[in-house]
């Protein structure tokens, strides 16, 4: 008897909606499918809907092309792709706001001075640029990444907009001193007191967005000393991580969560963490979403708990605040 057929892994040739390049909305509708089918298919893996009003197939290979390929069919040839979008397109898929996951975001567009996109698939308005600010990528201008980490620094609320600095720094070419610099063209501009407050400590070094806004906790703890991010550590089959940590006091901070450490990485995270702390005498606190984010968050006390206690344990003398003199 012949087995019943199964789902391929993918959308294949025979699907009524292009499997090789991105798609708008209103091209399937024409091609006869339907709102509840594009949703149907996007909830179960086999479709991706990355901006508002495109989709393409799951089979498709993330990448620069692909996302030009995406924004080439919403975005006018003379508007600049800014914001959240422009790190995206950058490679920063971090920078999206929470629950961006759930209700796809439209596009942050702009124009110079004088025009103003009526599109209801993006979000515009009118900016000005100076030279340098704006670059092509193919078809598609877009904000450089300096640029990009300016805008959502001053643009996002104070959490978001430091993760989304570290996102397009890791991806982007400029270092800490050039972001910083950048305080004196912005002068003036709406929310610039909160950028000037954050450039200094971004670094691009953290791997997930909750590490980054864990990070920006244990900054603010102003009597802690400065915590380095992805500290290396001698393991028994290569070199092991901790997120955050000071090697001095052999005290580090790690932070799990259900998209960065799932059930799947949990035993492995688990052992890792067991053979630093007994085999390298180490003190690492766990923080996980409710622990860092919300009103009964209690990161700052565990913090300073832990800090406490890998200073007696070592003998170390209390910190005199020079750590935060090289920054």
């Amino acid at each position: 008897m012949r087995p019943p057929d199964r789902p391929a892994p993918f959308l294949g040739p025979e699907a009524p909606v292009p499997v090789d390049r991105p798609f708008t909305r209103p091209e399937a509708v024409a091609l006869g499918v339907s709102d509840r089918q594009l949703r149907a298919w996007c909830e179960s893996g086999e479709l991706v809907h990355p901006i508002r009003g495109v989709y393409h197939s799951a089979g498709l290979p993330d990448g620069l092309d692909l996302r030009i390929a995406c924004l080439s069919l919403v975005v006018p040839e003379d508007a600049v792709v800014t914001d959240r979008t422009a790190g995206w397109l950058h490679g920063a898929s971090m920078v999206l706001a929470p629950n961006d996951h759930l209700v796809v975001p439209p596009v942050s567009v702009f124009r110079q001075p004088g025009y103003r996109l009526r599109n209801e698939l993006v979000a515009s308005g009118e900016r000005s640029f100076a030279p340098g600010e704006v670059i092509d990528l193919g078809p598609i201008r877009v904000t450089s990444p300096l640029r990009t980490a300016c805008d959502l620094g001053r643009m996002l609320n104070r959490d978001q907009a430091y993760a989304a600095m570290n996102a397009v720094m890791r991806v982007g070419n400029f270092t800490t001193g050039e972001l910083v610099a950048q305080g004196t063209r912005f002068r003036g501009y709406r929310r610039v007191r909160q950028f000037y407050g954050l450039a200094p400590w971004v670094d691009g070094r953290c791997a997930s967005p909750p590490e980054y806004i864990l990070r920006l906790r244990w900054l603010d703890c102003s009597n802690l000393p400065v915590p380095e991010p992805q500290v290396p550590v001698d393991g028994p089959d290569g070199t092991y991580y901790v997120d955050l940590g000071v090697e001095e006091l052999r005290y580090g901070a790690e932070y799990f969560g259900a998209e960065w450490h799932g059930p799947d990485r949990e035993e492995h995270d688990s052992s890792r963490l067991d053979w630093i702390v007994d085999q390298r005498d180490w003190i690492v606190d766990v923080f996980r979403l409710r622990d860092v984010f919300g009103p009964v968050r209690d990161v700052e006390a565990r913090l300073h708990a832990g800090v406490a206690a890998a200073r007696r344990r070592t003998g170390a003398r209390a910190w005199s605040g020079q750590d935060r003199d090289r920054h």
